[in-house]
């Protein structure tokens, strides 16, 4: 994908490395007690996504003791120089510059104004607006605090762990996370919260596939508004990325049997199924995974 000329953003934040801000412990109301990631992540195997748990403890809106903002505890790095950390974090601040853009015009157009995300550049691990955040959970979103946490590690990962390298399997990760910031600024994740709170769990996870199905749609979306800036070989990377992080092909590689009531993400084929619709219709409309069937 070139994005080299691309301008960075300026919603970018440093965090700290290795103990973060004081563990799973926090000012989260118990949010050390929660199985591991609170809030939206891009699909890996092994972690524990606890929405009606957080939702129960009021993180998700009004009631319950807030975690402290990472914002509240940043150094003096300015967000250039954050970018120019590394490669990788450079390629990050261009995709979500790019996201900015052209979610700014797809909402301009409704009548709408569009306020970014901010993406949260932690190593190992630190703490987010819905807990602790670590490596292992991979890159998610945190509807607390608006931002999206990244540890740049999980590239290496996607590529070595999950067979999907290419700077454009990158920039789906970024594009996803994004999609569930557009879902909460639209008030689809707290519909999706409520409604998960009333669920039991096998109907709480089909909530929650529909939700990253989306997420995959917007990604396919933003990457349908920079066809220019996509090159051979880019939508082959992104769909390679979608199969190898569905729920089907994580689970049989990891415990060598397929669980379907336990699915949170999706199969690899609805995954690859929605990100292609979004890449290929670039309309958020065709994006509705909430009615029929996915």
């Amino acid at each position: 994908m070139r994005l080299d000329d691309y301008r960075t953003s300026d919603n970018v934040e440093e965090g700290r490395s290795g103990g973060g801000f004081g563990g799973f412990g926090g000012g989260g109301g118990g949010l050390g007690l929660l199985l591991g990631l609170v809030g939206s992540r891009f699909g890996i195997g092994g972690v524990a996504v606890v929405l009606i748990g957080a939702w129960l403890l009021g993180m998700f809106g009004g009631g319950g003791q807030r975690a402290v903002s990472p914002a509240q505890q940043q150094g003096t790095e300015t967000a250039a120089q954050i970018c120019s950390g590394s490669q990788e974090r450079r390629f990050s601040c261009q995709v979500l510059a790019s996201t900015e853009d052209t979610w700014g015009r797809i909402f301009q157009q409704s009548g709408a104004r569009y306020t970014p995300t901010t993406l949260h550049f932690y190593s190992q691990s630190d703490q987010s607006g819905c807990g602790a955040a670590q490596s292992a959970m991979g890159p998610f979103y945190c509807p607390t605090d608006k931002r999206v946490y990244l540890d740049t590690d999980f590239y290496r990962e996607l590529a070595q762990r999950f067979g999907a390298a290419g700077d454009f399997a990158q920039a789906y990760v970024i594009a996803h996370e994004v999609g569930h910031h557009v879902q909460d600024l639209q008030g689809r994740l707290d519909e999706a919260h409520n409604a998960q709170a009333r669920a039991g769990e096998a109907e709480g996870n089909a909530i929650q596939v529909r939700v990253e199905l989306q997420a995959d749609c917007y990604a396919g979306v933003w990457a349908a508004a920079n066809k220019d800036r996509l090159e051979q070989g880019d939508v082959e990377e992104g769909m390679r990325a979608a199969h190898q992080i569905g729920d089907d092909v994580l689970q049989q590689a990891s415990q060598g049997r397929v669980v379907p009531e336990s699915f949170t993400h999706g199969t690899a084929e609805q995954r690859m199924k929605w990100l292609r619709k979004g890449i290929e219709t670039g309309d958020p409309a065709q994006c509705d995974t909430f009615s029929g069937a996915i």
